[in-house]
């Protein structure tokens, strides 16, 4: 994963008591970091990072009360929420189920950019975009329809790892990132006509109607509470017959929650209906693990849809 994001004080004291109260952190003497960061904090009150640690440490040592008020702290002295305190509010029960801060997105992925695809392949075992590639294909072969496509766009594009899984099978890609670091990366591998910082949805509604004859989104939905807005601008853009084919990680009950991962899981029924209320069919939708996590296979599904 990416190096962690740290947000100086400004006090060079209070930076280097946050830095020995990680060790601590890292170290397990939990109560002992607890206590070095409250001491940091009362040099550097608005000290978000050292803010954000106390929760995440208060919390480990099952102090929900404390914990929520050093998130709460965190959220404060940074509204833009770079470090993500709101999901840690929300995992407490704190805030209810919201999107998460694009600002902690953005930070996230543009720390991960440059080891993003070493990380995923190597020690996750990510395989998202060539479960979307074979699901695609055999969608289209079951309807004896080409897997040919002139115009695709990629949603949370990253590095181009999708775009590279469909290189023979698109004419021309645009892929779209939340992230100036995961756009770069992506630029430089030649395989986008054109690329765009945005979010998946803004990006989306700046493309004109049935413009688009493939859609796909690689792990890229896991940072989405409520799917309908991005499903029904791809239904817009997709041309007649176009595909949308995306993954998602998924649990047991009903709705969406936020997994321990701080990402989103849905489950089959609610992607269902909300394909449905999109005006898409439904082609597939099969349990599939794109990835390892903490050396479990993370459970996902795999969901190829078409505009009629």
């Amino acid at each position: 994963m990416p190096l962690r994001l740290f947000l100086t004080s400004g006090d060079l004291m209070a930076d280097r008591r946050f830095e020995f109260a990680r060790d601590l952190q890292l170290k397990g003497d939990l109560a002992a970091a607890a206590n070095l960061l409250e001491q940091t904090i009362e040099l550097a009150p608005n000290f978000t990072s050292a803010w954000f640690t106390l929760g995440e440490i208060r919390a480990q040592l099952g102090e929900r009360d404390k914990a929520i008020g050093a998130f709460r702290k965190s959220r404060e002295s940074d509204p833009s929420d770079q470090h993500g305190a709101h999901l840690h509010l929300m995992r407490l029960g704190d805030a209810q189920l919201s999107e998460m801060p694009k600002a902690y997105v953005q930070a996230l992925f543009d720390q991960y950019a440059p080891r993003f695809e070493h990380v995923l392949i190597n020690d996750l075992g990510y395989r998202a975009p060539s479960l979307i590639f074979k699901a695609v294909v055999a969608a289209r072969v079951a309807a004896k329809k080409p897997a040919l496509f002139k115009r695709a766009i990629d949603l949370g594009c990253g590095t181009g790892l999708a775009a590279a899984a469909f290189a023979k099978q698109v004419d021309q890609f645009i892929g779209i990132d939340l992230s100036p670091g995961m756009v770069k990366e992506a630029r430089a591998t030649g395989l986008y006509a054109e690329l765009e910082v945005a979010d998946m949805i803004e990006g989306l509604r700046s493309r004109s109607e049935a413009s688009a004859n493939l859609v796909v989104a690689a792990d890229a939905f896991v940072y989405l509470p409520d799917l309908a807005p991005v499903l029904g601008e791809a239904a817009r853009v997709l041309a007649p017959g176009g595909v949308l084919a995306f993954t998602l990680e998924t649990h047991d009950g009903s709705g969406i929650v936020l997994g321990e991962g701080l990402r989103y899981a849905h489950s089959a029924e609610y992607v269902r209906d909300a394909m449905a209320q999109a005006g898409l069919k439904l082609l597939t939708l099969e349990q599939a693990s794109p990835r390892i996590e903490n050396n479990e296979p993370v459970r996902g599904l795999v969901v190829v849809a078409e505009k009629t």
